[in-house]
């Protein structure tokens, strides 16, 4: 399988319950709710995407001919930012700390469950790698992710009713939280929508969280700190 890739890149974790965990973002290229075309908002099935997932051009990016390739380039992206991290030995194991450390791989989008498949969990598991699924849950899901990250989108079935984490961007009129608790996740979130209203939504979000504990707030905080 050939694998389009918008951008590849190391920074850190900035929603949900993996907040502030380094990690190497792979993002695909294609969603199955919306084009990426402006012009097609307005008629998408998600119509709040604050993403740019069209294409290959971002950093890292590309067409990538089979798993062990694309593999290799997750590694060496994660490898590159702690090299200086090797002459630091771990008193727990004696390694370089770097290579105490698993790789920490998110697989995004777009929607990353039309491309990422077994043969490239397997890639990155047989480099050490965990890898964390970010999707709508509209497809089903390869077996072996270590963290599936499911984030409803409004009027779509989910095909992916179980996994680590459900992260509903908040509110959608279509989507309310009351909607998702009888599914199998361990971790309920709600997250502002971003754009003109998003000090409304985040009262909002704060409001429901206070009177219904079992779901907590999840701030995008890469935008506070303005990292990728």
């Amino acid at each position: 399988m050939t694998y389009t890739v918008k951008e590849l890149f190391y920074t850190l974790q900035g929603e949900g319950m993996q907040t502030g965990r380094p990690a190497v973002f792979l993002r695909f290229a294609g969603c199955n709710l919306w084009s990426g075309v402006e012009r097609d908002r307005a008629t998408a099935a998600c119509r709040f995407c604050d993403t740019d997932f069209i294409g290959t051009d971002g950093p890292g990016g590309g067409r990538f001919a089979d798993a062990d390739s694309l593999a290799e380039a997750v590694l060496a992206c994660w490898q590159a930012p702690v090299a200086a991290a090797e002459m630091i030995r771990d008193p727990l194991t004696d390694l370089p700390a770097a290579q105490s450390v698993r790789p920490y791989v998110v697989c995004t989008g777009g929607e990353p469950l039309l491309q990422l498949d077994a043969p490239l969990i397997d890639a990155l598991h047989a480099r050490g790698a965990e890898v964390a699924v970010e999707t709508n849950g509209t497809q089903p899901a390869a077996a072996g992710l270590d963290w599936i990250c499911v984030s409803p989108k409004g009027g779509n079935r989910l095909a992916l009713q179980a996994g680590h984490e459900l992260k509903l961007v908040f509110p959608q009129a279509d989507a309310p939280p009351e909607h998702f608790t009888h599914l199998a996740f361990t971790h309920f979130l709600l997250q502002p929508m971003d754009g003109p209203e998003q000090a409304r939504n985040t009262r909002l979000a704060v409001a429901y969280c206070m009177a219904h504990p079992r779901w907590r707030l999840s701030v995008q905080t890469h935008k506070w700190l303005g990292i990728p």
